[in-house]
């Protein structure tokens, strides 16, 4: 479970210790591949915690998903639509329920654990 967040952490401390620059125009399209990826990392977590992870699902998952929204800000650049929106408004509420049910379940373990050592 701790590899995706020390990926996580490894790749933002290189990503502001090098002086690799996205060009403007690619960011929107960075910043939507961004967001699907942490949205298929949370996505992978809570599984991991509800005994249902599947590797398989994982990767499809996140190449997927990152085409997909990529693939949806381009068309929209193309046709003059915001259609990134879209998929920020997606995958934004389905980062936010996985984070909540990561919570929720971390909260509940660590209660049950609490519980246990004081009986």
């Amino acid at each position: 479970m701790w590899l995706p967040i020390i990926g996580l952490i490894l790749g933002v401390i290189l990503g502001f210790f090098t002086e690799f620059r996205i060009p403007d125009e690619y960011s929107n399209y960075l910043s939507i591949a961004v967001l699907a990826a942490l949205d298929t990392l949370f996505g992978g977590i809570r599984a991991h915690l509800q005994h249902s992870f599947d590797s398989n699902v994982f990767l499809t998952g996140f190449f997927f998903n990152i085409l997909l929204a990529a693939g949806l800000a381009f068309l929209g650049v193309h046709l003059g639509v915001d259609l990134y929106l879209a998929a920020i408004f997606a995958f934004g509420v389905r980062l936010f329920n996985n984070i909540a049910v990561i919570r929720r379940m971390l909260l509940s373990n660590w209660n049950e654990r609490r519980n246990e050592n004081k009986a």
